[in-house]
């Protein structure tokens, strides 16, 4: 179901949903963990993850999220708002254009998600409660690696042991660094093995895309996430819905963390 989430409600419903996890317990946090053993040294200074874990809950469920920056820029953050809710999160970091192409930024994407998957019971997390999001840039890499099997294949993980997908304004899209580079301008739509939609299938994991309101948001950005959500609809995914954040730009990450922590609680 499409949902408009209004501007001047959020607040309560912020203040309603937040505490949705186990709280109020110690966290712990390790830096720098190299989720590649190969690679030249540009690989070894950005394929690290930093992790924020509660000591005291075993089988947590694990956040992991990549940043933004049009797969040119960003760094890896893990969110603070994410972090003391009951949740194990993982902030990923990853190569960037022009020093790599883009099918390396979502091979990094898919490293590190797999790399999750079998070492986050070290730190309390369950490798059978992975939520992956992110934003801009990020929401494309999760929904690449999410939709297209071969990237976590390649890694001898299956897409579908993800517990969900929460793409926050990502591209449906091929990527618009993508198409830069092959000299197409950002008002042609491209779908190609590089976009999302080129994937759509209905047993993905349960999915939520989260854009900012369609008047404010990058170019096109909501209205490809719709269709990316009815494709998904005539497949027959019975877990798919999408929400747009009225009254916020691409900048729409805040509002939507709180939707991000409900969507777990509901997926556990």
């Amino acid at each position: 179901m499409l949902k408009i989430i209004k501007g001047t409600l959020l607040f309560c419903f912020i203040v309603i949903i937040t505490p949705v996890l186990s709280q109020n317990t110690e966290y712990k946090e390790v830096h720098e963990l190299s989720y590649r053993q190969d690679g030249d040294d540009y690989s070894k200074q950005q394929c690290l993850l930093d992790i924020s874990y509660p000591v005291a809950v075993e089988d947590a469920p694990v956040v992991v999220w990549f940043h933004g920056g049009g797969l040119t820029g960003g760094h890896r953050e893990v969110p603070e708002v994410l972090t003391k809710k009951g949740v194990v999160v993982v902030g990923v970091g990853y190569r960037l254009s022009p020093r790599v192409e883009v099918v390396d930024c979502i091979d990094d994407a898919a490293a590190a998600v797999a790399w999750v998957i079998k070492n986050i019971s070290k730190y309390n997390g369950d490798p059978n409660k992975v939520f992956v999001s992110g934003h801009s840039a990020g929401g494309y890499l999760v929904s690449m690696i999410g939709f297209d099997r071969s990237w976590l294949q390649k890694y001898g993980v299956q897409a579908d042991q993800l517990a969900g997908l929460i793409p926050f304004s990502g591209h449906t899209i091929t990527h618009f660094t993508e198409r830069e580079k092959r000299g197409i301008p950002g008002t042609q739509a491209i779908v190609d093995s590089l976009a999302p939609l080129y994937h759509v299938r209905k047993d993905a994991p349960p999915t939520l895309l989260i854009t900012g309101d369609r008047e404010l948001e990058m170019l096109g950005r909501y209205e490809e996430n719709a269709y990316f959500y009815r494709m998904l609809k005539v497949v027959g995914h019975p877990e798919v819905d999408i929400m747009e954040m009225q009254g916020y730009d691409h900048g729409m990450t805040y509002p939507a963390f709180p939707i991000l922590l409900k969507f777990i609680k509901n997926g556990l």
